[in-house]
Formats: structure tokens, C-alpha cells, sequence
């Protein structure tokens, strides 16, 4: 028979293993509990801030001279003289010779025509003597109504015509022998030349091309839309062209004079003509603006008010993305007056200082809390401000101790 000690030892092994078990579970540790995270999503902002604006429109051209002239001759000979300055690229002054055709016929037949208005001007003094002595017998022999024929009235009027031609042909032979002498029609540069000395001109024939030097003009082509944000369609309205010169970006101002008044068949674009005084600074002390010279343009245009630039990626189906006071994500209704390259001009629909955000957001939801980048770093540094302030609570338990 199995003994008392026997019967009782697997209840003594129960019991002693639940004791165990018992002090094991006591003495474990509780698991460390984690700081709970922070799923808010950061955005960055930016301040919308209203100012005063004027409109400006950009556009582009290539300067060119306000009026060309192609110098052709208006009589034929041989070129007799060259002047040094009638080289291209050289500048001319009105009025200034460039060249000279033999004037030896010209001058020949300028003493023909002088020397026939004085034999018309005898004839025809010859004539009314002659009229008047006809007169003066037909009274003495009749009493009647002396025809034309009979006073020399057809004969008269013949030698005042001759007088006339011949005055005519003295003003033609005067006008050949200036033509023999070219001369610039305008403070000019020289374009070309295609003449040289000893050479020999037909009338029409080209002697070279000139370019004004007043003004210059450059056709700046806008869409038809950009012409609302100027006043009276451009006119009158200051430009300032930009452009390169000995290597560094220059500045000239203009005018808008005029429209074309025309859409182009091919671009569908309207030009608007710019004019700028004094191109070459002859006259004046800035630098030259060069004919065939390629600028961009900036027309001053209407008055916006008070507006706001904001990035044109921002405007989502004419809303965009704000935090307003309690950090929440807000989408506010813009109302845009004006597409400018990547940006866009609102006059509305924001207040003045409110945060727009300027990040991108994986899922966006209308009231979703969201978080600066600062607002995170603050948080941050809580815990570990707190944990500094129990190490020195137990530092102190422990003195006390």
C-alpha cells in the first residue's frame, strides 16, 4: 500500500510549480508602453499678402527703322564722285552729298532750255506788238467786229504756249542738273552701296539703301486676349524693351504709337507698334539700340487694385487649400483676374494674412487636421522636458531617503 508521503506528492508538486509560476508572472516586468503616434500630416504655407499692381504684357520683336530708303538715279551718266562717308554702316546727315553724276549734258541742255525761254519770250513780245497794230487798222477801216483771226488771237495764245513749254523745259533741264547730285533725304545709316567711282548709272538704277536714324520701331505681336489688361488697346501706353548689347542686358524705353488695327491671317496674333526716338543715341547719351536687334517688350498696362500672387498649381477647379485658425484644411473659392506664366492674380476670395498651403497632401479631406513643420519639433521636445523634470524629482527623492 502506498504510504501518506507517496499520496501526497503530486499535490505537493502542483502547488510548489503554481508557486513558481505565481513569483515568475509577479516578477515580469510590464511591457514598455510606446508613445503613441503622431499621424497629423505637415504642411508648409504661405502668408497671402494684398498689394497695389499695374498689369504688364510681354511680348517680343525685332527692331527695325521707322522708314528705309532705296536711293535710285533719276538720271543716267557716269559717277564723278564718291563721298567717304557713303560707306555701310556709316551715318549721314540730311541734306549731306553721297555721290555725283557727270553734269556736262545736264548742264548743256539747261543752257538750251534758258536760251529757248528767252526766244519765246521775244516771240511773244514780237506777237502782241503785232496783235496790237492789227487792231488798230481794222479800226481805222471799219466800224465792225473784227473776228479772232483778224486781231491775231490764235497766233497770241501760240507764243504764250511756247513761253510756257519753254519755262517748263528750263525747270525740267534745273531739275536734271540737281538730280545729277545725291543727296540723303534723312539723318541716315547706310544700308548699301552699289556704286563705285567711274561707274555708270541709268536712271533707276540703284545707287544704295539708307536707314533713318529718328526712330526706330519694333512689331510686337500679343494674343487677343492680353488686350484687355490695356488701356485704349495699347496706345500711348510706355514699353520697355530688353535687350543684349556688347554682351550685357540693356534697357530702352518706347511709346506704343499704333495698332495694325489687323489679326494675322498666320498667327492670329494683333501688333501693336512700338516707336523708340533717337535709337543710335546720336542725340543723346544712351546706348544704341541696333537695328535688327531682337528685344522682349514690357507694356504698362490697367490698374489691378489690390491683388495677390499665388502659384498657378495651387488653384484646383477654381479653389485652393488654406489652414485656417484651428489647423484645419480649408478649400476657399479664388476669383482669378489673370493667368501670368506659372502664377495667378486673384483679387478675392482669400483674406488678407491667411495661411494658403503651398505642400502637396496624399489624401486631402475638408476639416482634416494638419500640422506646421514647427508645430512637430515643439511636440517633440515635450516628452523629453518631462523626462528630465522625473529624473530630478527622483534625485531628490533620494537625498531625502
Amino acid at each position: 500500500m502506498a504510504t501518506t508521503m507517496q499520496k501526497a506528492f503530486p499535490f505537493v508538486v502542483i502547488i510548489t510549480g503554481a508557486v513558481i509560476a505565481t513569483a515568475l508572472i509577479m516578477l515580469k516586468q510590464a511591457p514598455e508602453e510606446k508613445p503613441p503616434i503622431d499621424n497629423t500630416p505637415l504642411v508648409s504655407v504661405q502668408s497671402i499678402k494684398y498689394e497695389p499692381m499695374k498689369f504688364t504684357v510681354s511680348s517680343y520683336g525685332v527692331v527695325n527703322a521707322k522708314y528705309h530708303t532705296e536711293l535710285v538715279a533719276q538720271v543716267s551718266g557716269e559717277i564723278t564722285y564718291v563721298s567717304d562717308t557713303f560707306v555701310k554702316g556709316g551715318f549721314i546727315k540730311k541734306g549731306q552729298i553721297l555721290a555725283k553724276i557727270d553734269p556736262s549734258d545736264y548742264e548743256s541742255a539747261l543752257l538750251d532750255a534758258q536760251a529757248d525761254l528767252a526766244s519765246a519770250k521775244s516771240s511773244l513780245v514780237l506777237e502782241k506788238a503785232t496783235a496790237e497794230v492789227a487792231e488798230r487798222e481794222w479800226a481805222e477801216i471799219t466800224d465792225s467786229k473784227p473776228s479772232d483771226l483778224s486781231l491775231r488771237k490764235p497766233q497770241l495764245a501760240q507764243e504764250i504756249a511756247k513761253l510756257k513749254s519753254a519755262e517748263a523745259g528750263l525747270q525740267r533741264a534745273q531739275r536734271n542738273l540737281e538730280r545729277s547730285i545725291i543727296k540723303a533725304p534723312y539723318d541716315s545709316l547706310i544700308g548699301s552701296r552699289n556704286i563705285g567711282m567711274g561707274s555708270f548709272v541709268s536712271n533707276g538704277s540703284s545707287i544704295g539703301l539708307v536707314y533713318n536714324t529718328e526712330k526706330a520701331e519694333v512689331r510686337l505681336p500679343l494674343a487677343d486676349k492680353e488686350m484687355q489688361y490695356l488701356d485704349r488697346k495699347g496706345t500711348n501706353a510706355e514699353v520697355t524693351l530688353v535687350g543684349n548689347f556688347a554682351g550685357e542686358k540693356q534697357q530702352w524705353k518706347g511709346t506704343i504709337v499704333r495698332s495694325e488695327g489687323v489679326i494675322d491671317s498666320k498667327s492670329r496674333m494683333t501688333y501693336l507698334i512700338a516707336e523708340v526716338n533717337d535709337p543710335y543715341g546720336l542725340k543723346s547719351n544712351h546706348k544704341e539700340l541696333r537695328y535688327g536687334t531682337y528685344v522682349t517688350a514690357h507694356i504698362g498696362g490697367t490698374n489691378a487694385g489690390n491683388v495677390a500672387v499665388i502659384p498657378r498649381h495651387l488653384i484646383v477647379n477654381g479653389l485652393v487649400a488654406v489652414m485656417d485658425e484651428e489647423k484645419k484644411l480649408r478649400y476657399l473659392p479664388v476669383n482669378i483676374i489673370r493667368q501670368d506664366g506659372s502664377n495667378v492674380i486673384i483679387s478675392s476670395g482669400i483674406e488678407e494674412g491667411m495661411n494658403i498651403i503651398t505642400s502637396a497632401l496624399d489624401y486631402p479631406i475638408e476639416g482634416m487636421t494638419v500640422a506646421l513643420p514647427e508645430d512637430k519639433i515643439l511636440q517633440q521636445d515635450v516628452p523629453v522636458d518631462d523626462a528630465d523634470e522625473d529624473s530630478e524629482s527622483a534625485i531628490v527623492m533620494e537625498g531625502k531617503e
